[in-house]
């Protein structure tokens, strides 16, 4: 995507070269083209950047050199951006979602317990599956967040098999109680390591689909992890 920006504060050709190599630097920026006369600038970029990380690279909110959006929507974009980003996900959650829905209807509505049981059955399977595609991958990147994985390297590993084992027993509605205990318990253990990477803003790789997406971690994570928790609990707590 290329989007047109206003940049003032140049004023000589020396400034056009010094603001184009600082925003050719960023990740995702594929060319730039500035001009004082016009006090533009012109950015080719793999996916959208925001306003705030481009001031950052010509010297943050206190430098002479400010940019802003003039030709598009920030906020439309930004939103653009997040969809496409976070794509897989959304795909995944609705199409579970759907089929939850489907299996649980009953004529005098939905069957909550049941569509709960389907949901994280599909939750679980699927992001298994991803998982396993490439195991020694996932294992990698889980070890750079999770608390567990951090210290016991074979904790990834085993933690792909434990979604597996639970997506088949919620399938099969297996020992329920043993496993939303266990899912509880799990899920818990998990989101700790995303909450502490998200509040400390680290920008790595989220594991929950294994290495086929580069997903950065985010709270879209603390939600993926939430919900599991909540739905376990709340079905240990209606049995």
């Amino acid at each position: 995507m290329t989007h047109t920006y206003q940049l003032t504060g140049m004023t000589c050709g020396g400034c056009e070269n010094k603001v184009k190599s600082n925003l050719l630097v960023l990740p995702d920026v594929t060319s730039v083209e500035v001009s004082k006369d016009t006090n533009s600038a012109t950015i080719s970029m793999d996916k959208h950047i925001g306003l705030d990380t481009l001031q950052q690279a010509l010297g943050g909110k206190d430098s002479k050199y400010q940019i802003s959006a003039t030709h598009h929507s920030e906020t439309l974009e930004e939103a653009k951006s997040w969809a496409e980003t976070y794509k897989p996900i959304l795909l995944i959650f609705s199409y579970v979602t759907a089929i939850s829905l489907v299996v649980s209807w009953q004529s005098s509505g939905i069957n909550f317990m049941v569509f709960m049981r389907v949901f994280m059955a599909g939750f679980f399977l699927t992001f298994s599956f991803f998982k396993m595609l490439n195991l020694k991958a996932f294992a990698e990147s889980y070890a750079m967040y999770d608390i567990i994985a951090k210290k016991f390297g074979a904790w990834g590993y085993i933690y792909a098999f434990i979604e597996l084992g639970l997506g088949l027993s919620f399938a099969l509605n297996l020992s329920p109680v043993a496993v939303n205990w266990v899912t509880l318990i799990v899920m818990t253990v998990s989101i700790l390591g995303v909450l502490e990477s998200v509040l400390n803003k680290k920008k790595i790789q989220c594991a929950c689909l294994g290495a086929v997406f580069n997903l950065p971690m985010s709270t879209v994570t603390i939600v993926e992890d939430a919900i599991m928790i909540a739905m376990s609990a709340a079905m240990l707590i209606l049995m």
